[in-house]
């Protein structure tokens, strides 16, 4: 999976924090449904506006709070990847771990504002406004969390390293 994505921004301020990005409600459905309520709180309707390959470009502290499963909400919304003033360091791992990258690029919320098109290349750090032509530079992911976003995240790479069963069985099964 390449680490260089490109879509359209959705520009979100400072503080989001995760119950804002997943609401206590949605914990109750059923999980393929639980992404519908993504930022239901503070955006009613975005899940049906947003497209597959799209960015979040979020102020400082994104995904600040608790270690709700953003990572995956994010992604099954069709998100691809998330760049940001600075996350939340807890929401940064939860990305990664579900297969989403995630960085911090500081003044990143000055360079685009919503619907433009977004590049970016989340191993350099290079970031890239294609409707109006700036960039700018940010430290890239390091290497293992690259190696985590590009294996589909931390299950199916320790599934393909052996760690763990692709299957899980019953103890009393064995």
């Amino acid at each position: 999976m390449s680490l260089v994505r490109e879509g359209r921004a959705w520009l979100f301020g400072d503080d989001i924090n995760t119950d804002l990005i997943f609401p206590n409600r949605a914990m109750r459905l059923p999980l393929e449904e639980q992404h519908r309520e993504v930022f239901s709180a503070n955006r009613p309707g975005w899940v049906d506006q947003v497209a597959p390959g799209d960015i979040i470009v979020g102020g400082n502290n994104f995904g600040m709070g608790s270690g709700r499963p953003v990572g995956r909400l994010l992604a099954s919304c069709g998100i691809a990847g998330v760049l940001a003033n600075s996350v939340n360091g807890l929401c940064l791992r939860n990305c990664v771990s579900f297969g989403l990258p995630a960085l911090t690029a500081h003044g990143v919320t000055e360079l685009f504002e919503d619907g433009e098109r977004v590049w970016v290349d989340y191993a350099t750090g290079r970031i890239k406004n294609l409707d109006r032509n700036t960039s700018m530079e940010a430290t890239g992911l390091p290497r293992l969390f690259q190696e985590l976003v590009e294996g589909g995240g931390a299950i199916p790479m320790l599934i393909k390293e052996g760690w763990i069963e692709a299957e899980p069985r019953l103890a009393a099964a064995t």
